[in-house]
């Protein structure tokens, strides 16, 4: 059985009606016995966690057979062009935030596994877009990526680099910048997964 576990009510209530079951929690305090699950899955939450070991552990408490963490390295995220060229200051983002290596070191069994994005991402993940810049211009788009969302980056810079942005799509700029990536199906933005356990 699959089962969700979400700490916000707004959250919940904002689930599909065909989406799979969820229980309100937090990852440090999961409120399943151990070995309730086969395996435990965390898609890009650890870094919203308030204690992320506790929370580690609190996977594999659950799930002791397997524990998978979708997760990105800041180091290769860093090179994103997003940032690279029009928003540097989301490098302090990743300030205090678990880098992979850390995870995989907190987690028995661990191996780390690169996950390279596919141009045509239905998931909204910061470097989903890779390909897609105009994406970033959506107030909507921006709405349910959480580097955005918080509230934690000077709404100024991001005004002003995504003014450039808009400015070096009009121009075709980027595109010429960045021809190489429209010939690509796939890149690697820096998303790693963490899987560990047997």
């Amino acid at each position: 059985m699959l089962l969700a576990v979400e700490p916000s009510p707004v959250m919940m209530d904002q689930r599909p009606a065909d989406a799979a079951p969820c229980v309100q929690g937090t990852a440090e305090h999961l409120p399943f016995a151990p070995g309730s699950f086969d395996a435990a899955l965390a898609l890009l939450t650890v870094h919203h966690w308030g204690d992320w070991r506790a929370g580690l552990a609190e996977l594999v408490r659950v799930a002791p057979g397997r524990q998978v963490v979708f997760t990105w390295a800041a180091d290769a995220q860093s090179h994103y062009w997003l940032i690279d060229e029009y928003l540097p200051c989301v490098t302090a983002f990743d300030d205090g935030y678990p880098t992979a290596p850390e995870i995989a070191a907190a987690l028995p069994r661990s191996r780390l596994v690169e996950l390279p994005i596919p141009a045509d991402c239905t998931d909204g993940f910061f470097a989903a877009y890779w390909q897609r810049p105009e994406a970033y211009l959506d107030p909507g788009v921006r709405a349910s990526i959480s580097t955005f969302a918080l509230g934690i980056l000077d709404p100024a810079l991001v005004d002003e680099g995504l003014a450039r942005l808009a400015a070096d799509l009009d121009t075709g700029a980027w595109h010429e910048r960045h021809a190489d990536l429209l010939e690509r199906d796939r890149l690697d933005v820096g998303y790693r997964l963490v899987v560990a356990g047997a």
